[in-house]
């Protein structure tokens, strides 16, 4: 333990250290003045003038005493909504205003602008210049013409220089224009024409020349310059803190030098401007509290840095304390899970910048919180994995599996050693005779001196199935009781309760296979000796199957069912918490009285069975030896069918038994709670989470492609994208080490296991709003048929819908190039991989390539094709031609 406990304080000092050497700090020329001017609007919520947002005359004074330290003028947009307070509060700290008048399509209130600027200016002496609209020729609001017989008016009735606000290239492209203003108040936003925040500067000195160049002896005014401090990157301008701190200590020093009139946008942070995109509400060079984004001196650092780093170191250790309650962690297992708490704490200091960074509405307040909410399972469930990789690929080799050849008990079965009683119960309804002959001849084959076999038909009036096993039992001999019920409630548990009340009164272990299963001589002899620990209620062998070369579907299928058995099982089976499967299992009667028995209000009996014997502190035991095999569903349906009903009667198991996991409800142990409850999240959980967030994430993309709002990428999706690699690696790296199939059938299994995410999380919302669905039989032996119906129509819509969504996106971002959107796209792309892999096994179940009989001459021809193979040709004899007769005898 010692060394566990440094290996934590190791990655703990890594961590720390990692966060110290990566402190971004940047060099920037120091300003030490006063800046002439900068951009001021007092309102909250929205800045349009019409707008009941009248702000406060003592928030007005505060915002401009705080200005004041910082600034020499201020430039306003409007003159009415109470922009009108400003000029005479100005007045008071010496600030001097350019006032602006808001000029849009509405000429009434465009007069009612223009009256009450020029009434500001002539009642306030500290009013520089009226501005007479803000890019209104470039939001198409005015025409030049008419925009000039404004600008006209105004000049008329003041004293001070009349202009208006424009984009640099507006004033570039209508030189009537500038003839008609007093001088030129020029826009110049690198951001927003894609230039980096490296290259603003530069394009702004050389924007400034061009304009003094085409305008000589004009007067020219850079009236708006500033880079964003966050939001979304705009091809290659990119926003941020950093970058606005050292544009903006750049381009002042520049101006200075140079002579150059300018006025940073903006004073303030504006949250009410979302609908400029992603850095409307980020232009301020003080944030929406009033407080400084960085200073002017200095070397450019994040004040907040060393507020995230304890964040994340702290959440790295509180994620990386359950390791010290592993039972004997190697070094490198520890290493493993400690590495990735750090990372899940970085991922949290993460989050806490961006909520303090950041303004919301309600409704981006809303999404990301639901954003958050649904990733926290979904991290919880990416470090379950990831334990379950260091304890695999790192960890020390399983204690408590059971192994062919290795002895199980004290004593094993000798002369001097009784054997207990075996009741063996195999269920059936509707099961083909043939099929559950074989299944009765391996039982009868059992390498076991004391065991009886109860047969129980349920529910299956027709002889044609139930009259020749019952033949068959006779011919077996006494060992082998038939019955046959009908009207039977409580589907199979009912069944097994009728085979219990028929059992032999010395029957001490109660065994139960399926009807389709033929097992092994050696099953008992095996495994009964693990009884003779008192202690032991149940041991469960795996199931397997001996079709799986019927088609590549079924080849898959059983690859698919293999992980569970040879990596799930044996974990679970480390913490006494094994998932009881019924098939193949062996239980002592006495735990199965105390336990209460089959009960009949699940559709799985068997596995609520088994939890509420280990509920009442009995010990389980597992091998991944094959004792037995059984058939794969016939179909697809049936599979998926199948995969509903584990999926459906564990909800219905966890709503049953959460209560007997609180304190003291039960005798589980704190291992055992957590082995079910992340056996359960990351099973139900994960499909059910995945199928939601993708349907959220499709209802987004219309507001992320047509509205500008895009997804934050490290607190949201590069999360989901980071989940999908672990379980990636989770499987294919697990199936490596403990799943004995070739690539491609491990491949296949993945594509089997990504294609019941649907299935899963339809059972579960079943789940949430009935109580008890029906049981469905899993068909199998052959009996039934394909159906007519495509059986993955509704994964093949949504499949599709997010492959359009993110298609769309894709070429709605063409021109912005938006990087948060492009992982969306990827985002949407690997959400779509589970809905295609079921749309991928329906295709293939009714195509030629799901026979193997295609492949093997496939392989054939190919050979032939590239002379690997020999061809037979006919025999010539001589010069001669052969006849049609003789090369039909060569082809034979």
């Amino acid at each position: 333990m010692r060394a566990v406990v440094a290996v934590l304080l190791f990655v703990t000092a890594v961590h720390a250290a990692m966060w110290g050497v990566l402190r971004d700090k940047q060099s920037a020329p120091d300003f030490k003045g006063i800046l002439p001017s900068v951009s001021y609007a007092p309102f909250e919520g929205t800045g349009h003038p019409d707008v009941d947002n009248i702000p406060s005359v003592e928030k007005i004074r505060a915002d401009l005493k705080t200005l004041s330290r910082m600034t020499r003028a201020i430039r306003l947009y409007s003159s009415t909504g109470g922009v009108e307070l400003v000029p005479p509060i100005a007045a008071e700290f010496g600030l001097k205003v350019t006032v602006g008048a808001w000029i849009d399509k509405n000429s009434e209130r465009n007069e009612r602008e223009i009256q009450a600027a020029i009434s500001l200016a002539k009642r306030n002496s500290n009013v520089n210049g009226v501005v007479v609209g803000n890019e209104t020729i470039y939001r198409g609001e005015q025409k030049v013409d008419d925009l000039i017989e404004l600008i006209k008016q105004v000049k008329k009735s003041v004293n001070v220089p009349v202009t208006t606000g424009e984009i640099w290239n507006i004033w570039r492209d209508n030189p009537k224009l500038a003839s008609s203003v007093d001088f030129i108040a020029a826009h110049v936003l690198p951001y927003w024409e894609n230039f980096t925040d490296k290259q603003a500067v530069d394009q702004a000195v050389y924007l400034y020349g061009l304009l003094r160049e085409q305008f000589p002896g004009k007067r020219i005014v850079i009236a708006e310059f500033g880079w964003p401090s966050a939001g979304y990157n705009l091809k290659n301008a990119e926003p941020g803190t950093f970058e606005q701190a050292v544009v903006l200590r750049n381009f002042v020093t520049r101006a200075e030098a140079i002579g150059m009139e300018y006025n940073i946008v903006e004073a303030i942070d504006q949250p009410w401007k979302f609908f400029e995109g992603g850095v409307g509400p980020y232009w301020g060079i003080l944030n929406a509290a009033r407080e400084p984004k960085f200073s002017w001196t200095g070397p450019v650092v994040n004040e907040n840095y060393w507020k995230l780093a304890t964040i994340a170191v702290l959440v790295g250790i509180l994620l990386s304390l359950p390791i010290l309650r592993l039972a004997q962690p190697t070094i490198m297992q520890a290493l493993v899970l400690s590495a990735a708490s750090a990372g899940v704490g970085t991922w949290a200091a993460t989050v806490f910048a961006y909520w303090e960074g950041h303004y919301f509405v309600f409704g981006s307040a809303f999404a990301l919180t639901l954003g958050l909410i649904l990733l926290i399972p979904l991290v919880l469930i990416a470090m379950a994995r990831i334990e379950e990789i260091a304890a695999i690929a790192f960890g020390r080799k399983p204690r408590r599996l059971i192994v062919k050849g290795e002895p199980v008990a004290p004593a094993t079965i000798g002369e001097n050693v009784s054997f207990p009683k075996v009741s063996i119960h195999i269920p059936a309804y509707f099961e083909p005779p043939e099929m559950l002959k074989q299944t009765l001849d391996a039982v009868a084959r059992l390498d076991y001196p004391n065991f009886e076999c109860v047969v129980i038909i349920n529910n299956t009036p027709d002889p044609e199935f139930w009259q020749p096993i019952q033949d068959h039992c006779r011919a077996l001999g006494e060992r082998f009781v038939f019955i046959n019920a009908e009207k039977v409630e409580g589907f199979k548990a009912g069944a097994l309760r009728i085979a219990m009340a028929r059992t032999a009164v010395d029957a001490e272990i109660i065994g139960i296979i399926d009807a389709d299963y033929v097992v092994q001589p050696d099953w008992l002899k095996d495994l009964v000796p693990v009884f003779a620990d008192p202690r032991v209620g149940l041991v469960q062998a795996p199931q397997d199957h001996r079709d799986g070369d019927t088609s590549l579907m079924h080849y898959i299928m059983n690859g698919e069912y293999a992980g569970f058995f040879d990596i799930g099982m044996v974990q679970r089976n480390e913490a006494n918490s094994i998932i009881v499967h019924g098939t193949m299992c062996l239980i002592r009667r006495a735990a199965m009285d105390i336990a209460g028995g089959w009960a009949g209000d699940t559709i799985c009996e068997d596995t609520d069975l088994g939890l509420a014997i280990i509920e009442h502190g009995w010990l389980t035991h597992y091998t991944n030896h094959r004792y037995g095999h059984g058939l794969l569903p016939d179909t697809y349906e049936a599979f998926k069918k199948q995969r509903h009903r584990w999926a459906y009667g564990g909800f219905q198991i966890v709503k049953k038994h959460w209560r007997r996991f609180l304190p003291g409800a039960s005798r589980l142990s704190p291992d055992q709670k957590r082995e079910f409850a992340l056996g359960w999240l990351n099973w139900l959980g994960a499909e059910s989470l995945g199928v939601l967030v993708a349907i959220l994430n499709l209802i987004w993309v219309p507001i992320v492609a047509f509205a500008g709002i895009a997804i934050p990428d490290k607190i949201l999706t590069l999360p989901i994208i980071a989940a999908f690699v672990v379980s990636l690696m989770h499987f294919m790296i697990l199936y490596r080490l403990r799943v004995p199939v070739k690539w491609g059938q491990m491949l296949g299994a993945m594509v089997a296991a990504m294609s019941v995410q649907w299935t899963v999380s339809r059972a579960v919302a079943n789940g949430l709003i009935t109580e008890h669905l029906p049981f469905a039989r899993t068909s199998k032996g052959g009996l039934s048929r394909m159906s007519i119906e495509f059986q993955a129509f509704w994964e093949a819509v949504i499949g599709v819908l997010l492959l359009v969504g993110a298609a769309v996106l894709i070429v709605t971002n063409s021109q912005k190039e938006v990087r948060e959107i492009y992982i969306f796209a990827a985002v949407l792309v690997l959400e779509s991989l589970p809905f295609l892999s079921a749309v991928a096994i329906a295709i293939l179940e009714s195509s030629r390539i799901n026979s193997f009989e295609f492949w093997r001459y496939a392989g054939v021809r190919s050979a032939e094709l590239i002379g690997l193979r020999p061809v037979a040709m006919p025999t010539v004899t001589g010069a001669s031609q052969p006849v049609a007769s003789e090369v039909r005898r060569e082809a034979s």
